[in-house]
């Protein structure tokens, strides 16, 4: 990976599956979930959505969105995100051009399972480089309250 916890996340614009495009700048002022995913409706990438799905109201209760990201196609994240009913955008990347300033493509070419969770000024505070699907939005919880909690703290 080319990129590492502490440097700030490569400025990128990517078109959603809500009709819009996401950029690094219309992230920054909040904490924010990146993950990235090798293919919509595949067994894995399917478990994760849906466990970042099923805990969606913690992430918003704590102001934390969640985008998703793969090399797929607009209208396979559509079909993907109405199959499964996720409630959070997911970004096609179809070009490639972040998962390549990331070094995170997989030997099959797609992006690598990984997780990125940036401050609001788009720095990078925690990577998590290897994830279990069905745990992994627990674990992300779990960082962000103790994040918060550390904060709270030194206020």
């Amino acid at each position: 990976m080319k990129i590492k916890e502490g440097d700030y996340f490569p400025d990128f614009s990517l078109p959603s599956d809500e009709g819009n495009d996401v950029s690094l700048s219309s992230l920054k002022g909040r904490t924010t979930v990146i993950y990235f995913y090798p293919r919509d409706d595949t067994p894995g990438c399917t478990k994760e959505a849906c466990s970042f799905r099923d805990n969606i109201k913690v992430f918003e209760s704590m102001g934390v969105p969640v985008y998703g990201i793969s090399v797929d196609s607009i209208d396979s994240h559509k079909r993907f995100k109405e199959k499964f009913n996720l409630p959070f955008p997911l970004l096609s990347d179809v070009k490639k051009s972040l998962v390549v300033k990331l070094g995170i493509k997989s030997i099959l070419g797609i992006a690598s399972r990984v997780t990125f969770v940036l401050d609001k000024d788009g720095k990078i505070i925690k990577i998590y480089p290897k994830v279990s699907p069905d745990k992994h939005a627990l674990e992300l919880i779990k960082f962000l309250q103790e994040e918060m909690n550390l904060k709270k703290r030194q206020a």
